[in-house]
């Protein structure tokens, strides 16, 4: 389990710097192999895939669950048996360390989806 799961969000409005696409590729070692980062460097996702709709929305469930108690949310794109999962940091225009705790916490939810 990364250590970024013990990690908690700090409220971001704006006025900080985005990580740099370099900064970005060295944190994509720090979750699991199925995130890819934007060619950008601004955003990082991952595909999720399930066997029924009913699993594909508990998951969307546990990852809203995720999103509010951090208050840091993802664009998600639902479908049956799959979900995708998209990290950015809006008031930025690109990524912060939030975006890699979030990540790192639906790792540790997902073990065998």
């Amino acid at each position: 389990m990364s250590d970024l799961t013990t990690q908690r969000c700090e409220p971001c409005e704006g006025g900080v710097e985005p990580m740099t696409h370099e900064e970005a590729g060295r944190m994509m070692s720090r979750l699991n192999g199925d995130w890819a980062l934007s060619e950008d460097g601004t955003e990082i996702h991952r595909d999720f895939h399930f066997k029924g709709f009913y699993k594909t929305i508990a998951f969307v469930n546990a990852v809203a669950w995720i999103a509010n108690a951090e208050n840091h949310h993802p664009d998600l794109e639902v479908g049956w048996g799959r979900c995708k999962v998209r990290y950015s940091t809006h008031a930025i225009g690109g990524l912060s360390l939030n975006d890699f705790i979030c990540a790192a916490k639906i790792d540790a939810l997902v073990l065998d989806p």
